[in-house]
């Protein structure tokens, strides 16, 4: 069948690509690569991958591309769930012979209520979803593909068996020629990532337990499963040979530098190919691998600190001390290795106290540039269990991760400490954090390097304090 993957029209600003673990409005503008899109798009012959959000299409212009294919594939998430049903609905008004199915953690995890939810969904798919993708293309009867729940003619509801986890990586073809045939480049936008940017997977899975961490408790599971060195290098010759516009190459693996050896031999290969990369981290990488890394290339590494109270680390499960990320954060600056922080408000033992505790922190390790997130209960992961048991959601249990303009809730509150207190305390992080005198001359030096960088800041600068006054209000 002609197949179009689809990422459905969203709120303005929606940060696309990361709606694999986040799907909200950030602070500065932002979309990443629809990869999961990209993926099963690369196995199945013609098919085309269609970003609404990131190329600003209305809903009457999706419409109107989707008229030409067969089978619509949308990813979806928790908080865009119900406008993508919707926009299913008007998927099947405006053409009834199209067969629309699903993707994503929200559907993986709550398959029988995502179908009964609109008869305009035919199908999702459960776990690794690439191959059950190309099976639905092929026409391959539904009662034989694993993996798959459906709607029968009579409007029941099947579920087939459980697609077993992917193991040989290297059998997934490269994302990155569907980037170049499908998606505008120029479109792809992260306020620390050097542009234009390309983000690849070189593994699926994680070792981490994080117990808020969506996509390894849904989907990619907890081992990692990589690709092999040889095939990793391969795309990213394929990247530097036929999109010479990239400046950086971003490897989204949940945790990169999870096998050392493997990263130094990576990093290795990318340092002989001549490109400038980076990588979501743990802070717990040593001085040495953390050197070889720089040596070939490495521009920055995206840190997830969390908190800087040890009691929480603990209680989410994040593997890491606090002392360990100091170290860690120290040999960066040594090594003159960029990092963007990331901290979470709201996880389980947060207190007025500890949200102090975790500002200081932030301006103690200094990273470049910070993002600071609310604890989002997802379904399907073990916060979400933790919120419900404990009556740390709403009575109702309805979960609202997002307001409507796509802007973060804090969908979490306890006895000592309310939604709101969490909700207003990332304004104060971030007001705490970059108004400082030190911080604000970083920025300054950094802008005065290059009038392209002086009109990035000035932009994000407005975007940021936009930002600031919505959140407030």
């Amino acid at each position: 069948m002609k197949t179009l993957f689809l990422q459905a029209p969203s709120f303005d600003g929606f940060d696309g690509g990361a709606g694999s673990r986040y799907q909200a409005k950030r602070e500065i503008r932002s979309f990443w690569y629809p990869t999961w899109l990209a993926q099963p798009a690369a196995l199945v012959p013609d098919s085309r991958v269609l970003d609404a959000p990131a190329d600003g299409l209305s809903v009457e212009g999706t419409l109107k591309i989707a008229e030409a294919y067969e089978l619509v594939i949308i990813h979806t998430s928790t908080p865009s769930f119900p406008s993508d049903a919707l926009f299913a609905e008007k998927l099947k008004e405006h053409k009834p012979s199209l067969l629309i199915g699903m993707v994503g953690a929200k559907v993986a995890v709550d398959p029988h209520n995502s179908l009964a939810a609109s008869d305009a969904i035919d199908f999702v798919c459960r776990e690794e979803f690439d191959f059950t993708c190309l099976e639905v293309s092929e026409g391959k009867p539904f009662a034989q593909i694993l993996g798959l729940s459906y709607r029968l003619p009579d409007g029941s509801i099947e579920h087939n068996e459980a697609r077993p986890i992917l193991e040989d990586m290297d059998s997934l073809p490269f994302v990155a020629p569907v980037y170049k045939r499908d998606l505008k480049i120029d479109n792809y936008f992260i306020g620390y990532l050097s542009h234009p940017y390309v983000s690849i997977y070189t593994g699926r899975g994680c070792r981490s337990r994080c117990t808020f961490c969506l996509w390894p408790q849904t989907v990619g599971g907890h081992r990692y499963r990589t690709r092999s060195v040889e095939n990793v290098l391969e795309e990213v010759k394929w990247i530097r040979d036929n999109m010479p516009e990239v400046k950086e190459i971003m490897f989204d693996d949940d945790t990169f530098t999870d096998f050392k050896p493997r990263v130094e031999e990576i990093a290795r290969g990318l340092g002989k190919l001549g490109v400038t990369w980076s990588c979501n981290a743990k802070a717990n990488v040593p001085y040495a691998t953390l050197k070889i890394m720089k040596e070939n290339g490495l521009r920055l590494l995206l840190v997830g600190y969390e908190s800087g109270d040890d009691q929480i680390l603990l209680n989410i499960k994040k593997g890491l001390r606090t002392d360990m990320a100091r170290r860690f954060s120290v040999d960066c600056r040594k090594l003159g290795i960029k990092v963007h922080g990331t901290f979470i408000l709201g996880l389980p033992g947060e207190t007025r106290e500890t949200i102090e505790n975790t500002i200081r922190y932030a301006k103690e390790i200094n990273p470049h540039t910070i993002q600071v997130s609310l604890a989002a209960p997802y379904p399907g992961t073990t916060l979400y269990k933790q919120a419900v048991d404990n009556g740390w959601l709403e009575e109702n249990k309805v979960i609202n991760l997002v307001s409507a303009e796509g802007v973060q809730l804090a969908a979490i509150g306890y006895p000592h400490l309310s939604r709101e207190e969490i909700y207003h305390g990332l304004e104060r992080f971030y007001k705490q954090f970059y108004f400082r005198p030190s911080k604000i001359w970083e920025i300054v030096r950094e802008m005065l390097m290059s009038w392209e960088m002086m009109k990035r800041r000035l932009r994000e600068g407005v975007e940021f304090f936009r930002f600031l006054r919505t959140h407030e209000a």
